[in-house]
C-alpha cells in the first residue's frame, strides 16, 4: 500500500493566501521526513478553496526541496491549460527528479476560470478528450501536431522529450544541479511496485522509457470510460466511499475489456488507481471528528461558496457540516488502529492500493503537521 498526502493549500476563514501556501509546504516535508509515499496538490483559480492556482509549478518547488517523495498534481485542469504546455512542465520535472513526478489531470468545472483564460465552456463540456490525447501524444512521442478542432498546428518536435531515460541515482534536483550534497537520511519506506508507464525505483533511481505516470480524475461514467480507453489509471474522488468505488472500478474493466486489452496489463494498471480521501489521527475517535467538524464546514462553506459559473447556470452545494460528517465516516478519522483499518477495509474491499489522504483538515498548521507525523508513526506501520 502506497499512502500519500492530499493537500489543497486551502485557505480556512481568517487566513492569509501565504499562510495557506506556507502550510503547503511544511506539510510536504513533514511528509517526507513521515515517510509517506507521496504528496498530492490541487490546484484552483479564483477561490479561497485552495490558492494555489498551478499544481505542477508548486510541485517543481517541492521537488527541489525534497528528496525522496513522490509530488502529483490532483489535478492540473486541462480546460485552462494547454495540454502541450503542461506536457512540456510534466517532461521537464519527470527528468530533472528521477522520475518523481506524476501528473494528474482532470476536466475542473463549468468555472468562470474558462471566461478568463480564454477557452470556453465547450473545452469543459466537449473538449477534454482532445485535450487529454494532445497531452499524451506530447509525453509519449518524438513530434506533436494539433488536428484540431481545438488545437491547429503543425507537426513540432517534442522537446523535452519524457520519454528518453532520466537521470539515475537519487532523483535529486539539488544533485542534477550540482549544489552540494547532503548526507544521506533514511526514512520508513512503503512497498512500491512499478508503474505501467515504465519501472521506476522507489527511491527515484532508474527510470523507465514512458514518461511520466499520468492519472484522470474520474467522477462520471464518461470520464471512467475515457481513461479506461486510454489504457490510464483513475483518481478517485474523496466523496466516493467503497460502494461508488466499486461501480467505477467495474465500469473501468468494462470498458478497457471493450477495447480488447490484455488481463495482465489491467491488472497493472489497477495497480495506479489512486484514491483520495481524509485522515485525521486522534488518541479518542471523538476528537479527531470534533476537530475536522469545527474546521471543515466553515472552509466548505468560505471557499466552494465562492465557486461563480461562466454561464450563470445554477449550481447546488453540499450541507457543509452533513458533507463533513459523511468524509468522517467513510474515512481515516479516528485513532491510529481505526484509522488503519479503514484504509485496510477499503483495500481489501477494492483492490485500491494506493491513498491520498487529505490531512489539513483542522485548517491549522501546527495540528497539519503533528496529524502528518502520527499518520507516518502510528499509522502506516499497521499497514505493513
Amino acid at each position: 500500500m502506497r499512502v500519500g498526502a492530499f493537500l489543497l493549500s486551502a485557505q480556512f476563514p481568517g487566513q492569509s493566501h501565504a499562510q495557506a501556501l506556507d502550510r503547503t509546504v511544511a506539510a510536504t516535508l513533514s511528509a517526507e521526513r513521515a515517510g509517506l509515499d507521496s504528496v498530492w496538490l490541487a490546484e484552483h483559480h479564483f477561490v479561497p478553496y485552495g490558492v494555489c492556482p498551478n499544481a505542477a509549478t508548486l510541485a517543481a518547488l517541492l521537488l527541489g526541496r525534497t528528496r525522496r517523495i513522490h509530488l502529483g498534481t490532483a489535478v492540473s485542469v486541462l480546460s485552462t491549460t494547454h495540454p502541450v504546455a503542461l506536457g512540456e512542465q510534466a517532461a521537464l520535472l519527470h527528468l530533472t527528479t528521477g522520475g518523481r513526478f506524476t501528473l494528474g489531470v482532470g476536466r475542473g468545472g463549468p468555472w468562470i476560470d474558462l471566461a478568463v483564460f480564454g477557452s470556453g465552456v465547450a473545452a469543459y463540456e466537449q473538449g477534454f478528450a482532445e485535450r487529454l490525447d494532445l497531452l499524451m501524444d506530447f509525453l509519449r512521442g518524438s513530434r506533436v501536431r494539433g488536428t484540431g478542432p481545438q488545437f491547429t498546428f503543425p507537426e513540432v518536435p517534442v522537446v523535452p522529450r519524457a520519454t528518453q531515460p532520466a537521470r539515475s541515482g537519487h532523483g535529486e534536483l539539488a544533485g542534477w544541479l550540482g549544489l552540494r550534497a547532503e548526507p544521506a537520511m533514511r526514512f520508513p519506506r512503503q512497498r512500491t511496485e512499478a508503474s505501467p508507464a515504465g519501472p521506476v525505483e522507489a527511491g527515484g533511481g532508474e527510470v523507465g522509457l514512458g514518461g511520466p505516470p499520468v492519472v484522470v480524475a474520474c467522477t462520471t461514467p464518461d470520464s471512467v470510460r475515457l481513461a479506461a480507453e486510454r489504457g490510464l489509471p483513475m483518481l478517485l474522488g474523496m466523496h466516493s466511499g467503497d460502494e461508488d468505488k466499486l461501480r467505477m472500478l467495474s465500469c473501468y474493466r468494462a470498458a478497457w475489456r471493450a477495447c480488447g486489452r490484455g488481463e495482465e496489463q489491467l491488472a497493472r494498471v489497477e495497480r495506479e488507481h489512486v484514491a483520495a480521501g481524509v485522515a485525521q489521527v486522534a488518541d479518542r475517535t471523538p476528537a479527531a471528528r470534533a476537530t475536522l467538524l469545527r474546521s471543515m464546514p466553515g472552509w466548505f462553506e468560505y471557499g466552494l461558496g465562492a465557486h461563480r459559473t461562466v454561464d450563470g447556470r445554477e449550481r447546488k452545494m453540499r450541507d457543509p457540516y452533513a458533507y463533513t460528517e459523511l468524509l468522517c465516516d467513510l474515512h481515516a478519522v479516528g485513532t491510529p488502529r481505526q484509522c488503519a483499518d479503514r484504509l485496510l477495509a477499503t483495500a481489501e474491499r477494492t483492490g485500491l492500493r494506493r491513498f491520498a489522504l487529505l490531512a489539513e483538515g483542522s485548517g491549522d498548521q501546527e495540528a497539519t503537521l503533528e496529524n502528518i507525523a502520527r499518520l507516518g508513526a502510528e499509522v502506516l506501520p499497521q499497514l505493513s
